[in-house]
């Protein structure tokens, strides 16, 4: 096993760690509300958004733009890559059954199949996030992939938060529900390989990957993250949040590059 697949492999196991210890943070408070979860859901957001646009989106625009005398087809071939990446988890989330509403807070009164049903929408996000920091390894001779993984594993603290609190409202325990975060967690490297694996095959197709797998990071963010958060009398806090996410990670970014 080759010594980027490993260092790939690894950094996507770390990030899938994080969740745990998001879902430690249950022990933490007695109760959060939905409003402090949001926050942190917002933060994220920016923070990913930043990720995917100075790791993945940028970079692969910089090496497909160029490469044809027709920059038209360039073009083309760029956003068709991310319209791909859109497409396939669009697909996967038409075909999983899932829920889209978190808990408004954790206490005794969540139903069990919609608390699942939620936290099989979270460990969709899981597969093309471990994509993204495959890809990112892959291709490190275009970019460096420190960001995107710190970008993914700040996300997934408030991720594995949210997973630990339906669970305990769902009636599990908040060390049960800690582990369950932490094993859904796991499913990052998952995605990992098999973007490690696209990279492998031939390193002149990694700039399309990097836009697909940027594209699945905004399906993610989009239509997963941000509907669940924006509430009519929070949107000022939301809004604030996810620029305050976007700021804080691109100075990340500009300090890895």
């Amino acid at each position: 096993m080759n010594e980027v697949f490993m260092n790939g492999f690894l950094a996507s196991l770390l990030a899938g760690l994080v969740t745990g210890v998001g879902g430690l943070c249950v022990f933490v408070k007695k109760r959060y509300y939905k409003a402090e979860i949001n926050l942190l859901l917002n933060i994220a957001a920016g923070v990913m958004l930043s990720a995917s646009f100075f790791s993945l989106l940028m970079p692969a625009m910089k090496h497909i733009v160029g490469n044809d005398e027709n920059i038209h087809i360039d073009a083309l071939k760029y956003a068709l890559s991310i319209g791909v990446g859109v497409l396939l988890v669009g697909v996967l989330n038409i075909i999983l059954p899932h829920e889209h509403n978190g808990t408004g807070h954790h206490g005794p009164h969540v139903d069990i199949k919609k608390a699942w049903l939620f936290i099989i929408a979270i460990t969709l996000h899981k597969i093309p996030e471990g994509l993204s920091i495959g890809i990112a390894f892959g291709a490190e001779e275009m970019v460096n992939p420190m960001s995107l993984l710190i970008g993914i594993a700040i996300h997934n603290i408030p991720e594995g938060l949210t997973i630990a609190i339906s669970l305990v409202g769902a009636g599990y325990s908040k060390i049960r529900a800690s582990l369950m975060s932490l094993f859904i967690g796991l499913i990052q490297p998952l995605g990992a390989i098999i973007g490690l694996l696209l990279t492998g095959i031939d390193f002149n197709i990694v700039p399309y990957g990097m836009a697909m797998a940027g594209g699945t990071m905004l399906f993610v963010i989009i239509n997963e993250i941000l509907p669940e958060t924006y509430g009519q009398k929070e949107n000022t806090k939301s809004v604030w949040a996810v620029f305050s996410g976007f700021i804080l990670m691109t100075y990340i970014t500009i300090l890895f590059h």
